[in-house]
C-alpha cells in the first residue's frame, strides 16, 4: 500500500500556499505583524507535523522535500518561511536523533503530531553558551531568562530552550528543556521592531522563575563546549533556515528578470544580470551540498565545519543575489511595489544566525590546522 508520505507532493502544496499568502507579505511587513495567514495555512495542511514519522502520526516526509517547500515559501513571504523553518529544524533534529541515535524523542514527536504542536526555538540566541539561570529546587529547577529571536511565538505552544545551572560538581552546565508558552511565569515581550523579516514575530520570551521538573530536563552539557547535540543541530538546522533565505533570493531574482526583460539590453544590464546569476548559482550549489549533508552526513566536527562553510556561502551569495537584483531593476527597485526592497531587508537576516562569519572562519581554520575546536 502506498504510504501517506509518498502520496503527497509537499512542494506542489507549498506552491499553492505561497500563491495565497504572497499578497499578505507587504502588509505584515508594513504593520510589523505576525504572518498569521501563512502559519494557519501551513498548520491546516499538516506541514508542522510533516517530518514526524508516519508511525507516530506524522506526515513521514523527507527533509529535503520540506526544505524545498520552505524555499518555495521564501520566494513569496520570507517571514513565513523563516518562522516555519525554526519549528521545522527542531522536529527534523528530533526525528533524526530518534532514527539514528535511539534518542528518547518519541514523546515530543507524538505530541507534535497529535496536538498539532508548534515549537519555538531559542537556539540562535543561546548557542553553545546558552543564557539565563537555572536554580535547583525540590523536584526540579526554577528558570529565569530572557530569550530573544523566538520566531513564531504568537502561535507557538512550546519553547525549546536552555539555561545554565551552576552545578556544584560539574561546573556550569547547560540544561535543555521545553517550556510551555502558557505556563506560569512565561511572557512574550513585544520587542521585534527590526530591519527585515518583520512578520516572523521573533519577540523576546521572558521566563520568570518558571518551574521545570527534573523529568523535564531533556539534556545536559558543559557550557560553551561543542557537544554531539550541536553537531546534529549544525548538520540539520541550517538546511532548513537557509532554504528560507534562498527562497528570498529566488523571489528577488525572478522579479528583477521580469523588469529587465522589458528593457533593451545593453552591456551594463547584461553584466548586472550575469553577476546576479553567478551569485544565485553559488548560493544554490552551497545549499545543495548543505542538504546533502542532512541525507548522508554523520554528525561531528568535520560535518559541522562543512555545514557552517555552506551556511556562510549561502548567506553571502543570497545577499549578493538580492543586491544585484536591485541593480538589475534599477530605480524601479526603490519602490515598494516592486517587492525588491523588502527582499533586500529580509535577506540581511542571513548575516546573524550562528555561526556568524568570524566564528565560522575560526572553526574552519581550526579544523584545517588540526586544532581543538574548543580551544
Amino acid at each position: 500500500m502506498e504510504s501517506k508520505a509518498a502520496a503527497r507532493d509537499w512542494i506542489a502544496e507549498a506552491k499553492v500556499i505561497a500563491a495565497e499568502i504572497e499578497s499578505c507579505a507587504d502588509r505584515h511587513d508594513a504593520e510589523e505583524s505576525f504572518v498569521t495567514e501563512g502559519y494557519q495555512r501551513l498548520k491546516d495542511a499538516g506541514f508542522f507535523k510533516a517530518l514526524v514519522p508516519e508511525e507516530l502520526g506524522g506526515g513521514g516526509a523527507d527533509m529535503a522535500e520540506i526544505f524545498a517547500a520552505i524555499r518555495v515559501l521564501g520566494a513569496a513571504c520570507g517571514s513565513t518561511a523563516l518562522a516555519f523553518s525554526m519549528h521545522t529544524h527542531l522536529v527534523a533534529a528530533a526525528a533524526w536523533r530518534r532514527a539514528h541515535q535511539g534518542a528518547p524523542t518519541e514523546g515530543l514527536l507524538r505530541r507534535v503530531a497529535t496536538e498539532d504542536l508548534i515549537l519555538v526555538s531559542s537556539g540562535g540566541s543561546d548557542w553553545l553558551e546558552s543564557a539565563g539561570t537555572a536554580e535547583k529546587v525540590d523536584g526540579g529547577f526554577r528558570i529565569t531568562a530572557r530569550k530573544p529571536f523566538s520566531s513564531g511565538c504568537q502561535m507557538g505552544q512550546l519553547l525549546m530552550t536552555s539555561a545554565v545551572y551552576d552545578d556544584p560538581e560539574a561546573g556550569p552546565t547547560v540544561l535543555h528543556f521545553g517550556a510551555p508558552l502558557g505556563a506560569e511565569g512565561v511572557n512574550i515581550v513585544d520587542a521585534w521592531h527590526v530591519l527585515g523579516m518583520r512578520g516572523t514575530g521573533s519577540h523576546d520570551i521572558v521566563l520568570d522563575r518558571v518551574f521545570v521538573a527534573d523529568a523535564g530536563i531533556a539534556g545536559r552539557r558543559p557550557q560553551g563546549k561543542w557537544h554531539m547535540l550541536f553537531h546534529v543541530i549544525g548538520m540539520i538546522a541550517f538546511g532548513s533556515i537557509y532554504s528560507a533565505y534562498m527562497g528570498v533570493a529566488d523571489g528577488a531574482r525572478r522579479r528583477a528578470l521580469e523588469i529587465a526583460r522589458g528593457r533593451t539590453p545593453d552591456a551594463c544590464l547584461l553584466a548586472r544580470v550575469g553577476e546576479m546569476e553567478n551569485a544565485h548559482a553559488a548560493a544554490e550549489l552551497a545549499l545543495a551540498e548543505l542538504i546533502g549533508l542532512v541525507a548522508a552526513g554523520q554528525p561531528g566536527p568535520d560535518t559541522t565545519n562543512r555545514a557552517m562553510i555552506c551556511r556562510t556561502l549561502i548567506g553571502e551569495n543570497a545577499i549578493a543575489t538580492v543586491t544585484r537584483a536591485m541593480e538589475v531593476a534599477g530605480g524601479a527597485a526603490f519602490y515598494r511595489k516592486a517587492g525588491l526592497e523588502r527582499a533586500f531587508r529580509d535577506v540581511q537576516g542571513a548575516r546573524f544566525h550562528p555561526l556568524q562569519r568570524e566564528p565560522q572562519l575560526a572553526l574552519a581554520a581550526r579544523i584545517a590546522l588540526g586544532l581543538d575546536i574548543d580551544g
